[in-house]
């Protein structure tokens, strides 16, 4: 009897089973005549391990695409908690301020489990070479900062590009104060202004040099820099420039926050000059544009664009870019139509106009040397005639920085940063950094050029009329110009969408009959 049931239970494992498969193995599945007849020839069962698998597989799809709808029904909560009412494509916007800006502000305060992982014993010495100009500078130093932190090391001081195509011999203490610096950051990482003496004196070799891959994670730091650090005790990370990954624990984040918009501050006679220059703007005039207009022969030649100059332009941006050795050929249309060129400063004073600001608004623009000169400068001029520059309003006070490239800029950045609405041409570092200052001070308007789509309107601009032209000029520009969700939290380069950092305050009900009620944000 017993044995029956053996024999029986065997043939039965022999038998071909239904087996339900996901559709990306559904070949197998068809013709069923056929499989079965396979099975039955070579006697075995389908693998379990292979079931299992495929279960697991198609387990895996589903998550993942309720994951992404969760995804974005979340977003889609968090647009309507933060913008109950859609602005309709018709709907006229605000080109001096977003009615939202009032809503939110920068939260970047260390909390108390924060708090408590710092002023324990240093591994050792951080020294830090920055790489760029001012602004690239910048993002080093705030990044540098932050691996401090996660190597529990003491940094020094960083020591700033000398050797870039600017040439400015600046320190950090021509630029940045110093003591602010040291002060503010103290609850969060050790700094010094030099690797003491006894501890170079004790050093049997002198400090490791290394360069770390560009946007490199925290666990680099920690398997590839820290073993270094403990045995050699002073490590140097050279052209230190993003080299720090984008994502990051939100705590990090915002230690981000309080380097770039709160430790970094300028000395004092850069903050003095600047402020003359906001409050001869002022004077004129109760509010004002800043346009950040990169187009320097530099900028054109790295971009591989191209502007209309023959052969004359297209050699002398030729010879500049050869300094970049790694830059690939590009072909200039294919890089236009990418929206990867500085808009001219005509096409600047063109979307301005056409977005609706008049020709009586009064403009500060930060550049440097324009490509062209004054010939390239004047259709700009033309559409804004109050237009000023730090050199125009600052005169002889200006001559103490002259020859200082980033003291120059540093004076830029802050008329910008306070100004009522700051515009680029570009997507450099400046204007990250400042479009991410101006949200993390709530969202201040800013204007950036939805570059890929404009193009092929400015090419077009004489075949349609001037109100056709503004029309489509403020539609393409609807999703560029600084409202609060723009970018969804956590997408887009840090340093320009600083996500962590900005928090919503909650809102009074509006009880005026036909205006929308916007709740606070949970």
């Amino acid at each position: 009897m017993l044995m029956g049931l053996r024999t029986a239970r065997k043939l039965d494992l022999l038998k071909p089973r239904r087996i339900a498969l996901p559709l990306r193995l559904g070949v197998l599945a068809a013709p069923r005549k056929r499989l079965r007849s396979t099975w039955v020839c070579h006697k075995k069962p389908l693998s379990r391990a292979l079931v299992c698998g495929s279960m697991l597989f198609a387990l895996g799809l589903v998550s993942l695409f309720a994951g992404q709808m969760a995804a974005d029904l979340e977003w889609s909560q968090l647009r309507a908690r933060w913008r109950p009412k859609r602005i309709k494509s018709n709907e006229p916007v605000d080109i001096w301020k977003s009615k939202y800006s009032d809503l939110y502000y920068g939260c970047s305060d260390r909390s108390d489990r924060f708090r408590s992982t710092v002023h324990k014993g240093s591994n050792g010495y951080l020294l830090i070479a920055t790489s760029g100009g001012l602004n690239q500078q910048r993002i080093g130093i705030t990044d540098a900062v932050v691996v401090a932190l996660i190597l529990n090391a003491t940094l020094v001081i960083p020591e700033m590009d000398h050797h870039s195509f600017w040439k400015d011999n600046s320190d950090f203490a021509d630029i940045f104060d110093v003591e602010w610096f040291i002060s503010s950051l103290s609850e969060d990482v050790s700094i010094v202004k030099r690797v003491p003496d006894k501890v170079m004196r004790s050093m049997e070799k002198p400090p490791y040099t290394m360069r770390p891959p560009r946007k490199s994670v925290p666990e680099y730091y920690l398997d590839q820099v820290l073993p270094i650090l403990l045995r050699r005790r002073v490590v140097q990370l050279t052209k230190f420039d993003y080299r720090l990954t984008n994502s990051l624990d939100k705590e990090l984040q915002k230690l981000r926050c309080r380097v770039n918009f709160h430790a970094l501050r300028f000395t004092k006679s850069i903050q003095v000059l600047a402020q003359k220059l906001i409050q001869r703007m002022r004077n004129m005039s109760a509010r004002y544009i800043a346009v950040h207009l990169r187009f320097e022969p530099d900028m054109l030649a790295f971009s591989g664009c191209y502007y209309g100059g023959g052969d004359k332009e297209r050699n002398e941006l030729g010879d500049i870019r050869k300094r970049w050795a790694t830059l690939p050929d590009v072909s200039a249309e294919g890089e236009r139509s990418r929206g990867k060129c500085p808009l001219t400063p005509r096409e600047v004073g063109l979307m301005l106009r056409a977005l609706g600001f008049q020709n009586d608004t009064f403009i500060y623009v930060a550049s440097g040397e324009i490509y062209g000169g004054e010939k390239t400068l004047q259709p700009l001029k033309d559409f804004f005639p109050n237009f000023y520059t730090k050199d125009m309003l600052a005169r002889s006070d200006l001559k103490p920085f002259l020859s200082f490239s980033s003291r120059l800029a540093a004076i830029d950045y802050i008329v910008c940063e306070e100004s009522d609405v700051f515009v680029t041409n570009n997507n450099g570092n400046m204007a990250k950094i400042l479009a991410g200052h101006r949200r993390y001070m709530g969202h201040k308007r800013t204007i950036r050029p939805n570059a890929k789509r404009l193009s092929s309107l400015f090419k077009a601009r004489n075949q349609m009329d001037w109100e056709t032209f503004s029309r489509k000029v403020k539609s393409l520009q609807r999703d560029f110009m600084g409202e609060p969700d723009e970018v969804r939290p956590g997408r887009g380069e840090f340093h320009e969408f600083p996500s962590s950092c900005i928090c919503q305050r909650p809102a009074q009900n509006k009880t005026a009959a036909g205006q929308s009620t916007i709740r606070p944000e949970s």
